[in-house]
């Protein structure tokens, strides 16, 4: 974990100050600022590697600024903020963030979410040389760039947690994974009933993968038990054969 760079993007000084001067005594490079304006100059570094963001800030609030770092960034994101509300952090996670945390927070705790997201980034560099790739359902996985690419070759990015979901899946073509086991899988942490964090990484998935979300056919919901990979493999559009078989 040493050398790793976390940005705090909080407004609140007392708040800013705690979390720099922890997390500095943990062993990581630090940078803290107050605003979205103010994070994208460090954001153009491009040396980050975890960014922890309070939902409340002046100007461009959180959910746009987790926005704006999805769109060209896959850095791990905590959202750390005082909104407790459920629909809050679904919006949070649906907008790309990796975890959830609330305020008053446990600093300890904050601090073990924050080293299992590197530890689950870092995890990457240390596959090269073995498996690089993996392919399910006519998609692809390259685990080095933590990419999917779709059956005509196309790019799809994952978030951190999204990423861990689908190395899970692609392992393990039908088998069933509760919610707990996928939570422990994503965030090393309980999963608690009223929690809707892997339902919410589910449903973005399949925006991503399914033709149609509403009917998934590779990730499917077993009732009452969990999710599953599909271990059928369906036909490829004719039209697209000979372009598929050129990418594999």
């Amino acid at each position: 974990m040493m050398n790793k760079h976390i940005v705090i993007v909080e407004d609140d000084p007392v708040t800013r100050s705690i979390l720099e001067g922890y997390l500095e005594e943990s062993g990581f490079h630090v940078s803290s600022v107050e605003s979205h304006e103010a994070f994208l100059p460090v954001f153009s570094q491009r040396n980050l590697d975890l960014a922890l963001i309070d939902l409340n800030l002046p100007g461009k609030d959180g959910l746009e600024l987790i926005q704006e770092i999805r769109r060209t960034s896959d850095i791990g994101i905590i959202v750390v903020t005082s909104r407790k509300e459920d629909v809050d952090k679904i919006v949070g996670l649906e907008f790309g963030a990796d975890d959830y945390v609330t305020k008053p927070f446990n600093q300890r705790e904050l601090l073990a979410r924050i080293k299992n997201i590197l530890r689950r980034t870092g995890e990457q560099g240390g596959r090269r040389g073995q498996e690089v790739s993996r392919s399910f359902c006519g998609w692809t996985l390259n685990m080095e760039s933590r990419t999917l690419e779709d059956p005509r070759g196309k790019r799809v990015s994952l978030t951190t947690g999204e990423y861990h979901l689908i190395d899970t899946f692609s392992k393990n073509p039908g088998r069933v994974f509760s919610r707990s086991q996928l939570v422990q899988r994503v965030s090393n942490r309980e999963w608690m009933p009223t929690d809707r964090t892997i339902d919410v990484m589910i449903s973005r998935l399949r925006r991503k993968i399914e033709s149609n979300p509403r009917r998934p056919s590779i990730l499917i919901t077993v009732y009452g038990v969990g999710y599953k990979l599909s271990d059928a493999l369906p036909s490829p559009p004719q039209s697209h054969l000979r372009e598929q078989m050129i990418t594999i």
